[in-house]
């Protein structure tokens, strides 16, 4: 939905070059009293798309908690609209709303369109925007948890574990961005990862399943913008195992993932819970039995939503 100039608009308040975001504009309330802002432009960054999210907030009194939720897509391709095809979305946010947690979904920018760390700078701006817009939204700026799934994982996972103060400030201050609302605390309460990327390294010699009769990019090197094997440097920077170290005081992680995953091996958040456990850090490690990439094979994909909604709800207060 196109953004309408608030009713105060005037064109002497015009600036250039644009700002690097929009303020929110007035919800829609639907008849089941949720109230939902879509299409909020929180990042533009010249020569690029301008970042979006939508949020849907509960019916009732808040501030209310909120979870940001990440699609994934291997970095290429997806949409915050869309969970993936054996998630329904009415089941996702239907869950998440129905806890009393407002639900905040995010785009970023895609591998091809500028490589890492800029997915990574797209998600901090967006925690950022939430927490500095968190009254007018009507979430509680203290209570923000993330969950995302495959690459949205991957960078869930990054979104817990990177924030300043961290171990290696060097490299987390370069990790944090300033796109959009440039400075804020971008902190989170807990982490839901479905099946992510967390030790790049450790993949380079994992056959990766192409499509067929397509040209299509691998994705690591697109994410990375150089080969994995050849270049281990950006592969460790980009990896959630690098800064769940002692001393890195990680939030509470549930980790999901199928053990017959064939795209994302089930190791890859078997090495992020011990990586995790090591740092002192809370964490659940849930495997799917049988079950590959996005949960195919599962046959409870509802109780693995609610096991995830529930994990956010405990952590992050909802209802309190």
């Amino acid at each position: 939905m196109t953004q309408s100039p608030p009713a105060d608009f005037d064109i002497a308040d015009m600036t250039w070059p644009p700002p690097p975001f929009q303020q929110p504009v007035p919800p829609v309330t639907g008849a089941d009293g949720i109230r939902r802002f879509d299409g909020i432009t929180y990042a533009t960054t010249p020569g690029y798309r301008p970042r979006l999210l939508d949020v849907q907030i509960p019916a009732g009194e808040g501030p209310f908690p909120a979870v940001i939720w990440i699609h994934g897509g291997g970095w290429l391709d997806g949409d915050r609209r869309y969970p993936p095809p054996t998630v329904p979305a009415a089941l996702l946010h239907g869950a998440v709303l129905g806890a009393g947690l407002a639900l905040v979904s995010i785009d970023y920018r895609h591998s091809l369109e500028a490589p890492f760390p800029a997915q990574l700078h797209d998600v901090k701006a967006a925690i950022r925007y939430v927490r500095r817009f968190a009254p007018a939204l009507g979430i509680d700026p203290d209570r923000i948890g993330v969950w995302g799934e495959s690459a949205g994982g991957h960078l869930a996972a990054l979104a817990g574990l990177v924030r300043p103060g961290s171990t290696d400030a060097g490299t987390l201050a370069a990790l944090e961005g300033a796109h959009g609302v440039g400075t804020g605390d971008t902190g989170v309460l807990a982490v839901v990862d479905w099946y992510g990327v967390h030790d790049l390294p450790a993949l380079a010699a994992h056959p990766l399943p192409m499509p067929t009769g397509a040209e299509f990019p691998n994705p690591y090197e697109a994410l990375l913008g150089v080969p994995v094997a050849e270049q281990a440097e950006p592969a460790r920077a980009a990896s959630p195992v690098t800064y769940a170290v002692p001393g890195s005081n990680p939030p509470p992680f549930l980790l999901v993932h199928g053990t017959a995953d064939g795209l994302v091996p089930y190791s890859q958040s078997e090495a992020l819970a011990e990586a995790l456990t090591g740092a002192g850090g809370e964490v659940a490690l849930q495997p799917v039995e049988g079950a590959d990439h996005i949960f195919l094979g599962s046959p409870d994909i509802p109780a693995i939503v609610a096991e995830s909604v529930a994990f956010l709800a405990r952590h992050l207060g909802a209802g309190t």
